[in-house]
């Protein structure tokens, strides 16, 4: 007769299969009504009709059942399928095409993020299957060494094609350059991914480059905004870098006409890190007191009183609040380091917000005011370097 702790423990095994097959088949059912509503509206919206009265869109059953990996788990996807006999213009026939899940799609972007997250973390690409079928589950598609070594190659092929687009069609009004340390495995070397994003004319914010460089010197620095200009981008109105000097000399040879601004960023968290933890908040909020400082004479009055209410015991963190600062420590090979920071890159470039007041952005790019000055101040959120660092 089993056990009072056997008979619990069955109990327990037994709820936890339920549950889980019950979140899996709540999972389907939230994909199959999105699915056929997609199909619903597309067939509402195309009710041509040939000669002989017959509708030229139709359902058609559903496709063969197949496995997706998503976020929650692998489910088994039967997706409806159309069958559209219209003419396009060039004589092939029309085709449905889902938007909510794309032909033979097997794992969900979501999951393409974590992979890479995974991998600059030290997951080997044999230890992907194993590491994440408890999550996953058993069955998880796309996640075999094999799958992940074509993912890499892919990735590969969409930097370099990065690398290559033409700039001349868009203007930058601000960039932020940033280099983020990291060691990757495999290689003693020290990866230093050198980065620029840009604030478009609409206010938006997008990757313009990130390349990979030992050391955030003035030859690691200068090849970059050289191979942009090449490429047919334009000086921008501001750039904001940390102490760096190696990037500012490479920015003055290239665009010299660029207004130039510290970021405030590096500079207030050099000077935590001067601080005990518990003056952290009060004086954070001083060190925005002087960042958004609307005036210089403003600026210089908010860190008078800085000095005053910190200078006598902290003097390191006034040093550090106005000499230039360092750069940033952080922890495969150099070049896939490189690719998965890419990936994750432009992962978070979709999740970027506009600036505050992007409406005043065109008013900066077409010289009306300062970008630094009263009611043009340039934002300084570095949202990708905490992503990486």
């Amino acid at each position: 007769m089993p056990s009072v702790a056997e008979l619990r423990t069955h109990k327990d095994e037994s709820f936890t299969s339920d549950l889980e097959e019950i979140a899996r088949e709540g999972a389907r059912r939230m994909l199959a009504e999105p699915l056929e509503a997609e199909v619903a509206d597309y067939i509402a919206r195309h009710q041509e009709r040939d000669e002989n009265g017959r509708a030229q869109v139709v359902r058609n059953g559903k496709a063969r059942p197949r496995k997706v990996t998503l976020g929650s788990g692998t489910l088994e996807v039967r997706a409806p399928r159309v069958d559209d006999r219209r003419e396009a213009e060039d004589g092939s026939r029309q085709r449905f095409r889902s938007q909510i899940l794309a032909p033979y799609m097997r794992r969900s972007p979501k999951v393409a993020e974590v992979l890479a997250i995974l991998y600059l973390r030290g997951l080997s690409t044999g230890d992907f299957k194993e590491g994440l079928a408890a999550l996953l589950g058993d069955d998880a598609s796309g996640l075999s060494p094999t799958e992940i070594t074509r993912l890499t190659a892919a990735w590969q092929a969409d930097y370099e094609a990065f690398q290559k687009r033409d700039l001349s069609d868009r203007d930058y009004v601000y960039v932020w350059a940033d280099g983020v340390h990291s060691r990757i495995r495999l290689e003693e070397d020290r990866l230093c991914a050198l980065l620029m994003i840009g604030v478009r004319t609409d206010g938006t914010k997008e990757l313009i480059a990130i390349e990979d460089g030992y050391r955030e010197s003035t030859e690691s620095w200068a090849t970059l905004p050289r191979g942009l200009k090449r490429r047919g981008m334009r000086a921008p109105v501001l750039a904001v870098g940390d102490g760096a000097l190696g990037f500012w000399k490479a920015l003055r040879d290239v665009w010299p006409e660029t207004r130039e601004q510290r970021c405030w960023v590096h500079r207030i968290a050099n000077v935590l890190d001067k601080l005990p933890k518990r003056l952290h908040a009060k004086a954070k909020a001083a060190l925005h007191e002087i960042m958004r400082a609307e005036t210089r004479k403003a600026a210089k009055q908010a860190i008078k009183r800085f000095e005053t209410d910190y200078g006598a015991k902290y003097p390191k963190a006034i040093a550090s609040l106005r000499l230039r600062q360092r750069v940033t420590k952080g922890a495969g090979s150099r070049r896939k380091g490189l690719l998965m920071a890419f990936k994750l890159l432009l992962m978070a470039q979709e999740r970027w917000r506009r600036l505050n007041g992007s409406h005043l952005v065109p008013l900066v790019h077409a010289g009306v005011g300062s970008p630094t000055g009263s009611g043009l101040r340039a934002e300084v959120p570095l949202e990708t370097h905490w992503a990486l660092s």
